[in-house]
């Protein structure tokens, strides 16, 4: 009984963890790292302790550069401490004002207008910068779902015992 309900309870991880690739109120791959961790302690499956501590260093890596990706794209494109400062800021006023598009404009609109206001860079160079912080974003987000689908391929795969 007790590993139906920690079945569940993974599986329920895993699923709020795609949700929290698109959405930044929940951390994505740390909530399917939970679904496995869950599965691993039933007596149907036990992931080896290697398997645990390289999907979690995935996961810390993950969360990383889920935050320095649009920062680095800001770089990329041209921008000026300026654009990253106002990326970092858009990212956070974005998410915490207008979930969740805010987290998907925030950052655009935090490096223009950095770019813009502060660093007085003409339009089209701000664009590229609000461009480039997008760009890291939409990466940032591919990467946490090839995690949180990895996951749930081992998740499955322990589930079913499929070799």
């Amino acid at each position: 009984m007790l590993d139906i309900l920690l079945i569940v309870l993974g599986a329920i991880c895993l699923l709020l963890g795609f949700v929290g690739c698109l959405l930044p109120v929940m951390p994505g791959p740390p909530l399917a790292y939970a679904g496995l961790l869950s599965l691993h302690f039933t007596d149907k499956v036990q992931f080896s302790g290697w398997n645990l501590f390289w999907w979690l260093i995935l996961v810390i890596i993950t969360l990383i550069a889920d935050y320095l990706l649009p920062v680095l794209g800001v770089k990329r494109f041209n921008g000026t401490k300026w654009g990253n400062i106002g990326c970092i800021v858009g990212l956070i006023a974005g998410a915490i004002l207008f979930p969740p598009l805010g987290i998907i404009v925030g950052p655009f609109l935090g490096a223009f207008l950095g770019e813009a206001f502060i660093a007085k860079k003409n339009t089209s160079d701000a664009l590229k910068a609000g461009c480039g912080a997008f760009l890291g974003f939409l990466l940032g987000t591919v990467m946490k779902l090839v995690v949180c689908s990895l996951f749930a391929f081992y998740f499955i795969k322990g589930i079913f015992d499929i070799d």
